[in-house]
């Protein structure tokens, strides 16, 4: 445990003092290699708000290359969404390999995804559901993967996690269906497989309920930070599985009735 007070950085038995005392220095650090993945770090670099979080991922997004998706997610039907930037550094297609150095830990999720055909800028009025579910294009099945820029997953105060990118580590892209209004995403039956074996076989699954409640909320909330959705970008609306961590070298296919399936090789 750290006990001093300021920026000490903690990585095991190995403490770390870095020059700089912000945290998207911290994450640009380690992402880049020049830090370990720290167990914990000095209170004073928590978030004390949701807006804060999200200033960080913004500044970190600043370095990381083109956004072309979203994750977005809530842990109830009624409560409010999180959600972060993807970049297309981190974007794979359907049957690709992510490469072993992407993530260090791999937190795999079967997910439906939407893409949208028609940009929905930043703007002064709000984004009305209509607005919304009229620039999607194609839904997809994807494969998130979950990682994170600390030792272990899960291991931080939530406004660390949401500030560091929400945990995330690659997205894999499956083939999209035009007929995405005729899905019901609350009672779709989902099959994820590791290595050929069936580890979840159910309907539904997402904590968040409709989906689609959550990309109007997205389209408001990327409008306020003055990134908005871009044409293409594909958004991620979290697990319909739970988070199932598996080994470097695993094979994992995510099937949807409705929209096919997903693989992807982790190397």
């Amino acid at each position: 445990m750290c006990h001093r007070a300021g920026a000490m950085i903690c990585t095991g038995k190995k403490v770390f003092m870095p020059s700089t005392t912000s945290l998207p220095d911290l994450f640009l650090a380690i992402r880049r290699g020049q830090l370990s993945p720290p167990a914990a770090v000095d209170q004073a670099l928590v978030p004390v708000t949701e807006a804060a979080a999200y200033a960080v991922q913004d500044a970190v997004a600043r370095h990381l290359g083109p956004i072309e998706g979203w994750k977005v997610g809530a842990s109830g039907p009624d409560a409010e969404p999180a959600c972060a930037p993807i970049h297309a550094a981190t974007i794979f297609r359907d049957g690709g390999t992510v490469p072993a150095g992407t993530c260090r830990h791999l937190g795999v999720e079967a997910e439906i995804g939407y893409r949208f055909a028609r940009a929905l800028p930043p703007r002064a009025t709000p984004w009305t559901r209509e607005d919304v579910l009229g620039a999607i294009g194609t839904a997809h099945p994807v494969i998130e993967i979950l990682d994170t820029r600390f030792d272990q997953p899960g291991s931080q105060h939530r406004l660390l996690h949401a500030a560091d990118h929400q945990s995330h580590g690659a997205l894999i892209v499956g083939p999209g269906t035009t007929a995405w209004r005729t899905l019901d995403p609350v009672h779709e039956p989902v099959v994820l497989r590791i290595d050929g074996r069936v580890v979840k076989d159910h309907t539904g699954g997402n904590s968040a309920g409709d989906p689609l409640r959550m990309l109007v909320w997205l389209a408001n909330h990327a409008s306020r930070r003055g990134i908005g959705i871009g044409t293409g970008c594909l958004v991620t609306t979290g697990s319909t599985t739970g988070t199932i961590f598996v080994p470097h070298g695993t094979d994992v296919t995510a099937s949807f009735p409705a929209m096919g399936q997903v693989s992807t090789h982790l190397a």
